[in-house]
């Protein structure tokens, strides 16, 4: 896998609403391990959808990886207005999105609902591989592009699960 997709929950679907939640260093300590472990495998792109959440803290952990390993960040964005009725705050995390070595905008804007299928298959037709955190219990829109991965045999998929995390959090302990 060269081109991994990275994406997962919204921080509101996780109950976080402050960047200095207890659980976000958790949640980055798992991305770290599990984006090294694609460097390690050959990845060289990370690519993110422009969420906040869990994909804005992979992006701070690849941020920061990328100082020491070669690898480059794309954002995909649906639309080109994503985000545009954000916070000031969440303003200065979409503009970190923004600043990836790629940054694509798919549509310009909404029209129909299909969009949002083909959309998803740009992305599995572009990438090697997806990581996500997420989890068939705790179903989201994510389940789309999920059962859309799930689909295809030949597309790896590595989850991050509430159960690695409790892992985590047991090996602090």
């Amino acid at each position: 896998m060269t081109a991994i997709l990275i994406t997962g929950y919204k921080s509101f679907e996780l109950g976080i609403f402050k960047d200095k939640d207890p659980k976000i260093p958790i949640i980055k300590k798992a991305i770290k391990r599990d984006l090294l472990r694609f460097l390690d495998e050959g990845a060289d792109w990370f690519i993110f959808l422009g969420n906040l959440g869990f994909e804005y803290w992979a992006l701070e952990v690849a941020l920061e990886l990328q100082k020491t390993y070669d690898v480059q960040l794309a954002t995909i964005f649906l639309f080109e207005n994503h985000g545009q009725n954000w916070n000031e705050s969440n303003q200065e995390k979409l503009a970190k999105f923004k600043q990836t070595d790629f940054v694509k905008y798919v549509y310009d804007s909404y029209q129909n609902p299909s969009q949002l299928k083909q959309y998803n298959q740009f992305l599995l037709n572009n990438t090697d591989g997806a990581y996500l955190f997420y989890d068939e219990d705790k179903e989201t829109n994510l389940k789309y592009l999920y059962q859309m991965i799930k689909a295809k045999d030949t597309y790896p998929l590595k989850c991050l699960t509430f159960e690695e995390l409790n892992d985590i959090v047991q090996d602090l302990d």
